[in-house]
Protein backbone atom coordinates (compact mmCIF):
# COMPACT_ATOMS: atom_id res chain seq x y z
CA UNK A 1 0.00 0.00 0.00
CA UNK A 2 1.62 3.70 -0.96
CA UNK A 3 0.98 7.09 1.23
CA UNK A 4 2.05 9.89 0.12
CA UNK A 5 5.34 11.83 2.04
CA UNK A 6 6.38 15.36 1.00
CA UNK A 7 10.38 14.97 0.81
CA UNK A 8 12.02 18.68 1.49
CA UNK A 9 15.92 18.66 -0.77
CA UNK A 10 17.92 21.14 0.00
CA UNK A 11 20.84 21.42 -3.29
CA UNK A 12 22.17 24.29 -5.29
CA UNK A 13 19.89 25.73 -8.37
CA UNK A 14 20.68 27.81 -11.28
CA UNK A 15 18.37 30.41 -11.64
CA UNK A 16 17.15 31.48 -14.86
CA UNK A 17 20.12 34.80 -14.61
CA UNK A 18 22.59 32.35 -14.58
CA UNK A 19 23.26 32.90 -10.60
CA UNK A 20 23.28 30.38 -8.53
CA UNK A 21 20.94 29.82 -4.75
CA UNK A 22 20.96 27.26 -1.90
CA UNK A 23 16.92 26.23 -2.47
CA UNK A 24 15.16 23.87 -0.40
CA UNK A 25 12.29 22.41 -2.69
CA UNK A 26 9.33 20.23 -1.29
CA UNK A 27 8.25 16.87 -3.79
CA UNK A 28 5.62 14.91 -2.84
CA UNK A 29 6.29 11.31 -3.19
CA UNK A 30 4.44 7.82 -3.10
CA UNK A 31 5.76 5.21 -0.99
CA UNK A 32 5.20 2.69 1.68
CA UNK A 33 7.04 4.22 4.92
CA UNK A 34 9.87 7.04 4.94
CA UNK A 35 12.70 4.75 4.31
CA UNK A 36 11.08 4.22 0.68
CA UNK A 37 10.21 7.99 0.62
CA UNK A 38 13.79 8.51 1.07
CA UNK A 39 15.28 5.83 -1.64
CA UNK A 40 12.84 6.86 -4.20
CA UNK A 41 13.51 10.76 -4.17
CA UNK A 42 17.25 9.69 -4.71
CA UNK A 43 16.87 7.65 -7.07
CA UNK A 44 14.00 10.22 -9.03
CA UNK A 45 15.67 13.56 -8.71
CA UNK A 46 19.31 11.80 -9.20
CA UNK A 47 18.03 11.81 -13.24
CA UNK A 48 17.19 15.71 -12.95
CA UNK A 49 19.56 17.33 -10.49
CA UNK A 50 23.16 17.32 -11.27
CA UNK A 51 25.37 17.98 -8.44
CA UNK A 52 25.26 17.08 -4.72
CA UNK A 53 21.62 17.18 -2.99
CA UNK A 54 20.51 16.10 0.37
CA UNK A 55 17.03 15.34 1.89
CA UNK A 56 16.38 17.71 4.99
CA UNK A 57 12.75 16.80 5.72
CA UNK A 58 10.11 14.03 5.25
CA UNK A 59 6.74 14.31 6.41
CA UNK A 60 3.67 12.09 5.76
CA UNK A 61 1.48 14.15 3.86
CA UNK A 62 -3.02 13.34 4.36
CA UNK A 63 -4.52 13.47 1.10
CA UNK A 64 -7.42 11.74 -0.06
CA UNK A 65 -6.80 12.42 -4.02
CA UNK A 66 -4.75 14.54 -6.40
CA UNK A 67 -5.96 16.24 -9.82
CA UNK A 68 -3.77 17.13 -12.25
CA UNK A 69 -3.94 18.85 -15.52
CA UNK A 70 -1.79 18.76 -18.58
CA UNK A 71 -2.45 22.80 -19.23
CA UNK A 72 -1.08 23.72 -15.78
CA UNK A 73 1.81 23.57 -12.82
CA UNK A 74 1.02 25.01 -9.89
CA UNK A 75 -0.48 22.90 -7.24
CA UNK A 76 -3.37 23.95 -4.95
CA UNK A 77 -4.37 22.63 -1.85
CA UNK A 78 -8.22 22.33 -1.30
CA UNK A 79 -9.76 21.36 1.65
CA UNK A 80 -13.35 19.46 1.69
CA UNK A 81 -16.11 19.57 4.35
CA UNK A 82 -19.07 17.54 4.79
CA UNK A 83 -21.35 15.54 7.15
CA UNK A 84 -21.65 11.91 6.86
CA UNK A 85 -24.59 9.35 8.06
CA UNK A 86 -25.58 9.74 11.56
CA UNK A 87 -25.46 6.08 12.56
CA UNK A 88 -26.07 5.29 15.79
CA UNK A 89 -25.27 8.93 16.68
CA UNK A 90 -27.72 11.35 17.01
CA UNK A 91 -25.57 14.11 14.82
CA UNK A 92 -23.90 13.12 12.10
CA UNK A 93 -20.12 13.44 11.88
CA UNK A 94 -18.35 16.40 10.33
CA UNK A 95 -15.78 14.94 7.72
CA UNK A 96 -12.69 16.80 6.17
CA UNK A 97 -10.59 15.32 3.09
CA UNK A 98 -7.20 17.48 1.51
CA UNK A 99 -6.75 17.48 -2.20
CA UNK A 100 -4.51 18.44 -4.43
CA UNK A 101 -5.17 20.28 -7.99
CA UNK A 102 -3.09 21.90 -10.44
CA UNK A 103 -5.00 25.27 -11.25
CA UNK A 104 -4.06 28.63 -12.87
CA UNK A 105 -5.27 30.20 -10.63
CA UNK A 106 -7.20 29.98 -7.12
CA UNK A 107 -10.87 30.30 -8.94
CA UNK A 108 -9.84 27.60 -11.35
CA UNK A 109 -8.77 25.43 -8.98
CA UNK A 110 -11.84 25.92 -7.19
CA UNK A 111 -14.33 25.07 -10.47
CA UNK A 112 -11.78 22.29 -11.27
CA UNK A 113 -12.46 20.87 -7.71
CA UNK A 114 -16.35 21.25 -7.54
CA UNK A 115 -15.88 19.49 -11.18
CA UNK A 116 -13.70 16.90 -9.85
CA UNK A 117 -15.76 15.50 -7.20
CA UNK A 118 -19.91 16.57 -8.88
CA UNK A 119 -19.87 13.04 -8.72
CA UNK A 120 -20.05 12.54 -5.11
CA UNK A 121 -23.60 11.88 -3.85
CA UNK A 122 -23.22 14.36 -0.32
CA UNK A 123 -23.26 18.24 -0.34
CA UNK A 124 -19.54 19.26 0.49
CA UNK A 125 -18.05 22.64 1.38
CA UNK A 126 -14.92 24.18 0.34
CA UNK A 127 -13.22 26.23 3.18
CA UNK A 128 -9.95 26.57 2.05
CA UNK A 129 -8.12 26.56 -0.98
CA UNK A 130 -3.85 27.63 -1.21
CA UNK A 131 -1.00 27.85 -3.54
CA UNK A 132 1.04 24.27 -2.48
CA UNK A 133 4.72 24.77 -2.78
CA UNK A 134 4.84 21.38 -3.97
CA UNK A 135 6.89 21.29 -6.80
CA UNK A 136 6.66 17.78 -8.53
CA UNK A 137 4.41 14.81 -7.53
CA UNK A 138 5.75 11.36 -8.08
CA UNK A 139 2.73 9.08 -7.97
CA UNK A 140 2.43 5.46 -7.34
CA UNK A 141 4.80 3.05 -9.51
CA UNK A 142 4.30 -0.52 -9.86
CA UNK A 143 7.95 -1.18 -9.30
CA UNK A 144 7.37 0.71 -6.19
CA UNK A 145 5.05 -1.89 -4.54
CA UNK A 146 8.01 -3.47 -2.89
CA UNK A 147 10.92 -1.53 -1.03
CA UNK A 148 13.04 -0.03 -3.41
CA UNK A 149 16.10 -1.75 -1.78
CA UNK A 150 14.81 -5.29 -2.51
CA UNK A 151 14.07 -4.32 -6.35
CA UNK A 152 16.57 -5.36 -8.61
CA UNK A 153 18.18 -2.72 -10.59
CA UNK A 154 17.64 -4.09 -13.91
CA UNK A 155 13.79 -4.82 -13.28
CA UNK A 156 13.53 -0.65 -11.52
CA UNK A 157 12.20 1.32 -14.47
CA UNK A 158 11.53 4.85 -13.30
CA UNK A 159 8.97 6.96 -14.46
CA UNK A 160 9.37 9.58 -17.29
CA UNK A 161 9.65 12.92 -16.06
CA UNK A 162 7.19 15.33 -16.75
CA UNK A 163 9.43 18.69 -16.25
CA UNK A 164 12.46 20.38 -17.60
CA UNK A 165 15.75 18.80 -15.85
CA UNK A 166 16.45 21.16 -13.08
CA UNK A 167 20.58 21.40 -12.65
CA UNK A 168 22.61 22.22 -10.11
CA UNK A 169 26.40 24.05 -10.27
CA UNK A 170 28.06 21.71 -12.59
CA UNK A 171 30.26 19.32 -10.79
CA UNK A 172 28.97 20.96 -7.21
CA UNK A 173 31.37 24.14 -8.18
CA UNK A 174 30.44 25.29 -4.26
CA UNK A 175 33.02 27.86 -2.42
CA UNK A 176 34.54 26.47 0.65
CA UNK A 177 32.17 28.53 2.74
CA UNK A 178 28.96 27.17 0.87
CA UNK A 179 30.53 23.70 1.63
CA UNK A 180 31.38 24.69 5.28
CA UNK A 181 27.73 25.70 5.80
CA UNK A 182 26.33 22.69 3.65
CA UNK A 183 28.60 20.04 6.00
CA UNK A 184 26.78 21.65 8.95
CA UNK A 185 23.39 21.50 7.55
CA UNK A 186 23.35 17.84 6.57
CA UNK A 187 24.47 17.05 10.40
CA UNK A 188 22.07 19.13 11.86
CA UNK A 189 19.36 17.72 9.17
CA UNK A 190 20.28 14.24 10.36
CA UNK A 191 19.13 14.54 13.85
CA UNK A 192 15.74 16.03 12.53
CA UNK A 193 15.43 12.90 9.88
CA UNK A 194 16.26 10.64 13.23
CA UNK A 195 13.35 12.47 14.69
CA UNK A 196 11.04 11.91 12.07
CA UNK A 197 11.59 8.09 11.61
CA UNK A 198 11.00 7.63 15.05
CA UNK A 199 8.02 9.55 14.69
CA UNK A 200 6.41 7.05 12.76
CA UNK A 201 8.36 4.07 14.55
Amino acid sequence: MNNWFTVKVKYTKELDNGTFKRVSEPYLVAAMNFTDAEARIYEELGMVIRGEFIVVGIARTELHDIFAYDDADVWYKAKITYESEAGDEDKPKKVSQNFLVSAHSVKDAYDRIRESLSTLLVDFQIPMIAVSPIVEIYPPSENLDREISRTPIEEFIPEPVSKGKVFSAPGSDIDEEIEEEFEEEEADNESELEDDFNEEA
